[in-house]
């Protein structure tokens, strides 16, 4: 099979691979997209725990084309979304039902081979079964999504809160949505790229600013939502957060990324800062929520190119190029 490989860190190439073959309970999915995101790009880097040489590509879709021996639940030629999250189901942290916390947390595409080749092997467990009415094409969304709906998970229940989200990009524009789904009173969206920004205010939310400031909300806002993973901007989104607030830490920063905190401040204002890691028990609601219509595949993926040009798709990626880009082998 033709796949992808991070060799090394800043090293992908394009190779022939031996066709995978699935374990007792997993299948071999015959890949028909696999997205990009931001932790591919820290992968490239070597980082996020990630084993090079890896097969990158953590979110993806195809059909089933081979079943282990004691899988029952799938059939050969179902269309499935896989949830690329591997748990050891022995550590504290999954004994207490925190799998995405895990000590020894794998991932499809990160620390074993994942989507970006013709075929990939999944456990059964880790796939969501489409319904008829689902391009397979578009359900590399569902991964993303997932982990935001995990986002909200963290947040909880705030009806009538005011909401401001930090970056247009796919993530932040997830959160747009679901903020929008879960009864903010206002969602307003803050990003440098101004055609992320117009994007985010085609999605309807209430306002869009290159900078909080140009928003005049000296009070600040009940929820603020960091979904760049840039210093800075997490900086001026602690500074936004209303007495009573969160912040949440959703953007996967630089590992070695420093923000300085008013303890003072958090005590006396009892503001919230907390964070939200992957997936879940999320990722099936998400394929529930994707198959309702709550997001327009044709608004969030920007690129489909082909899987020779993983390459070129990062780079354009790591520009701030369109919103979504997947992959197609």
């Amino acid at each position: 099979m033709r796949a992808v490989v991070i060799e090394a860190p800043g090293r992908i190439r394009l190779t022939t691979l031996s066709d995978p073959a699935p374990g007792p309970r997993e299948v071999v999915v015959g890949v028909a997209a696999c997205g990009i995101c931001g932790t591919d790009l820290h992968i490239l880097r070597g980082e996020c725990g990630s084993r090079l040489p890896v097969v990158p590509g953590h979110e993806f879709a195809g059909e089933v084309v081979a079943l282990g021996a004691r899988v029952t639940e799938l059939a050969v030629g179902d269309r499935v979304a896989v949830d690329p999250s591997l748990y050891c189901h022995e550590c504290r942290y999954c004994r207490l039902g925190r799998g995405n916390l895990c000590d020894r947390r794998g991932a499809l595409g990160v620390t074993v081979p994942g989507g970006a080749a013709q075929y990939a092997v999944a456990p059964v467990a880790n796939c969501a079964r489409l319904p008829e009415h689902v391009d397979t094409h578009d359900a590399p969304l569902i991964e993303p999504l997932s982990c935001a709906v995990r986002g909200y998970d963290v947040l909880g229940s705030n009806l009538g809160a005011e909401v401001l989200v930090y970056g247009a990009g796919t993530m932040g524009l997830m959160m747009l949505e679901l903020a929008k789904r879960t009864g903010a009173a206002s969602v307003d969206v803050v990003e440098i790229n101004p055609a992320r920004l117009a994007t985010a205010g085609a999605l309807g939310c209430t306002r869009t600013a290159s900078s909080a400031l140009e928003l005049d909300q000296p009070r600040g806002w009940d929820v603020v939502v960091d979904a760049t993973g840039n210093a800075a901007a997490i900086q001026d989104g602690l500074r936004r957060v209303a007495k009573g607030g969160t912040f949440l830490q959703f953007g996967v920063s630089e590992h070695t990324a420093t923000a300085t905190i008013e303890p003072y401040r958090i005590y006396n204002q009892e503001i919230t800062i907390t964070g939200s890691m992957a997936v879940l028990h999320s990722y099936e609601r998400a394929a529930g929520l994707f198959a309702s219509g709550i997001l327009d595949p044709a608004v969030f993926i920007t690129h489909r190119l082909p899987l020779e040009h993983y390459a070129e798709a990062t780079e354009r990626f790591a520009s701030g190029e369109g919103q979504k880009i997947v992959v197609m082998p």
